[in-house]
């Protein structure tokens, strides 16, 4: 079978949804499963061609994780504000990261630097066994907890914490992601990587970063670069929500 008719039977399908929750929240209108397709076909369109990352994107309902007023514009392939100065990211980027970092298949321990709205952790989640997510910002913590516990993800843990550290406690990776750019490559998370393990993130500053994917060895790591990018900074520090 060819990887275009592959493609193009993900588009005329009907969906496989990954469980109940997901069947419930699939919307209607802007932001139908209709519109979930439009985005998949844009997708394919711009290179992405990773079946099982595609597959996922198609039947996750991005506008859950947006406010209200944001919901119109879930499947539009653009990066969109969740407050604090961060943003649900770029559709394409999603896609773009996930394939990279799942191209030999399904991964077992996977940690996520910045949770944000969610958006990813689930992506990610419908692809790996166990899910360690971090996030410095409290309210967008506690956001993304109602969500994801909305839609009844049980391989799911979260913390809030400085995402430069990682998450030792659960350490070694097979996979790490993060969605936001240090100016350098954390070592950090390097030393949590399982050897093999893949580690996918955006490197530099606001005035240039470019999107990389490391693979550990016995003795370093390979590098390859993956296109030039444009994601939030990383910055320290935790953000806690305000007491009422």
């Amino acid at each position: 079978m060819s990887d275009a008719f592959t493609l193009d039977s993900l588009l005329t399908s009907s969906p496989i949804f990954y469980n109940e929750a997901f069947k419930q929240n699939q919307g209607v209108g802007m932001v139908s499963q209709r519109t979930r397709n439009r985005l998949v076909k844009e997708l394919i369109d711009l290179g992405v061609s990773d079946y099982a990352v595609l597959n996922v994107i198609k039947t996750t309902p991005r506008h859950l994780f947006l406010d209200e007023a944001m919901a119109s514009r879930s499947y539009e392939n653009t990066a969109l504000p969740i407050g604090f100065a961060q943003t649900i990211s770029h559709p394409w980027a999603v896609a773009k990261m996930s394939a990279w970092l799942f191209q030999n298949g399904p991964l077992c321990k996977v940690l996520e630097i910045g949770t944000g709205s969610g958006y990813q952790t689930a992506i990610l989640a419908q692809l790996s066994k166990h899910v360690y997510s971090v996030e410095r910002i409290e309210p967008l913590l506690t956001k993304a907890v109602s969500v994801l516990t909305k839609l009844q993800f049980n391989n799911i843990k979260l913390t809030l914490s400085d995402g430069h550290w990682g998450w030792p406690a659960y350490a070694k990776y097979d996979g790490i992601i993060s969605a936001a750019s240090p100016e350098k490559l954390p070592e950090e998370l390097i030393e949590q990587l399982a050897v093999g393990g893949r580690l996918v993130m955006p490197l530099g500053g606001s005035d240039k970063q470019l999107l990389y994917g490391f693979v550990k060895t016995e003795t370093a790591y390979t590098e390859e670069c993956l296109g030039e990018v444009l994601f939030v900074p990383m910055k320290t520090g935790l953000v806690k929500a305000e007491k009422v």
